[in-house]
């Protein structure tokens, strides 16, 4: 596997890079296990989630397997706690009974863990090997500590009490009018990279798609507009429900998103401890893919496909090709996209003019992960790296793909190719999704 930088970086570049990648990572991992007491740390706030203190400990020893040890040969420091932060040995509800590091072991381990690192790191010739090259395994490590923060952003949400997290910045102003829709003309694309430095392996390789010209939603859907579907009895009538997904909802009595409830005449929400009304601009969020494929049906439209999903974010017309981003190919900035938990919330819809797709399309990157109607699957000619359980024990129909990222995504971990996975029923991440249609539906297409 041969990994080659977008740009041709030199050395310094790169390894500035890499530590830039990792320190920000762990500092919004010190944000999110510093702001709340030791039994909040060590509590199962949900069975669908790891104590916090799990995910510390679990950010600490993957860095050390793969940088201390791996890359750079040194000696184990924690050999006996591998096991019990291996996430394929143990599920998340066993996860609590395991002897996990206390807070202040945990702490001490993932700092003294990523002093080791970064001397690795100042040392390294950064190229020798699919690992090193463009520092490879540093920015798989960073985006993997990010994934883990948005794992305990999450927990966050399904924990109890006060509030304990806040925003850094405002929301961005309401938009204006736009289109609800967008024409993507058919035709060749590429699809995935071969060229992204840090792009994981579920990514590669590049290769060309062809895709029917299609209409798609030019920005996630609203609240607002999720109420409409439940006010006109969506969660009663099974005809917009495939039977999977109607047995979900009557088994779980499920009548609106999570984290919703009816009070009097208005929705409310808790969002991080907090019981606001919810806002009907921002994008719906909570969401299964069987709600997300219902409201879709109801609407008389469809979710995406994932093919779809990526032409509408990368291509570019005007030269045909792929661009590493809807903007283009410099790394977001915060005029492009609401990322890494910095609103802490979706903006609301139409915002971030400047981060549109060259169709118009906004809202692609970041606010929340969008379904898509596909299953996660290998592209053609696929290859499991570094490890087979990244991404490739997981193909099948079992799970539904999720591109674009949510306001709880670091940059690192998300660009135009970037593919997220779960579950059909799973409501509790940061999920919502737009629609589209076929354009030969449309009168003049």
């Amino acid at each position: 596997m041969t990994i080659e930088p977008t740009d041709p970086l030199d050395p310094e570049a790169l390894r500035e890079r890499a530590a830039s990648a990792l320190l920000a990572a762990r500092d919004r991992t010190h944000l999110l296990t510093t702001c709340v007491e030791e039994p909040e740390l060590v509590a199962q706030h949900s069975p669908l989630m790891s104590p916090l203190v799990w995910d510390l400990a679990h950010i600490g020893n993957q860095e050390e397997q793969w940088l201390l040890r791996t890359v750079g040969g040194r000696d184990a420091l924690r050999p006996d706690i591998d096991s019990v932060y291996d996430a394929f040995e143990h599920p998340r509800a066993a996860r609590p009974s395991l002897p996990l590091l206390t807070p202040a072991e945990a702490h001490s381990y993932v700092a003294e863990v990523r002093g080791r690192v970064l001397d690795i790191l100042e040392a390294s010739p950064l190229r020798g090997g699919p690992l090193l090259d463009a520092g490879f395994a540093f920015g798989m490590i960073a985006q993997h500590e990010q994934q883990h923060d948005e794992t305990m952003l999450i927990t966050h949400q399904l924990r109890g009490g006060d509030a304990v997290l806040g925003a850094a910045d405002p929301l961005p102003a309401p938009p204006g009018i736009l289109p609800s829709e967008v024409l993507v003309p058919g035709g060749p694309f590429t699809m995935g990279t071969s060229t992204e430095p840090w792009a994981l392996d579920n990514e590669r390789p590049a290769h060309r798609r062809l895709v029917p010209p299609f209409l798609i939603d030019t920005t996630p859907v609203s609240n607002g507009a999720y109420q409409r579907f439940i006010e006109d009895g969506g969660y009663d009538e099974p005809l917009w429900w495939t039977e999977e997904g109607w047995a979900h909802v009557r088994e779980h009595r499920l009548r609106a998103p999570l984290f919703w409830k009816r009070d009097g005449g208005q929705w409310l929400r808790r969002r991080f401890g907090v019981t606001e009304p919810v806002p009907p601009d921002e994008p719906v969020l909570h969401v299964s893919w069987y709600e997300a494929d219902a409201y879709a049906r109801w609407a008389g439209r469809r979710l995406p496909t994932e093919p779809e999903w990526e032409k509408a974010a990368r291509h570019d017309p005007a030269t045909g090709r792929a661009m590493r981003y809807p903007w283009g190919d410099e790394d977001p900035a915060p005029e492009h996209a609401n990322l890494g938990q910095r609103h802490l919330r979706p903006a609301p819809v139409g915002s971030y003019p400047e981060g549109e797709s060259p169709f118009g399309i906004r809202q692609l990157i970041g606010d929340v992960w969008e379904w898509t109607a596909s299953d996660f699957l290998p592209y053609p000619g696929f290859a499991a790296f570094p490890y087979r359980e990244y991404s490739e024990v997981f193909f099948g129909d079992r799970y539904k793909v999720l591109r674009g990222g949510s306001f709880a995504v670091g940059p690192v971990a998300c660009r135009g190719t970037f593919r997220n996975w779960d579950l059909p029923v799973r409501r509790q991440i940061f999920s919502g999704f737009r629609t589209a249609r076929d354009a030969e539906h449309t009168a003049g297409a």
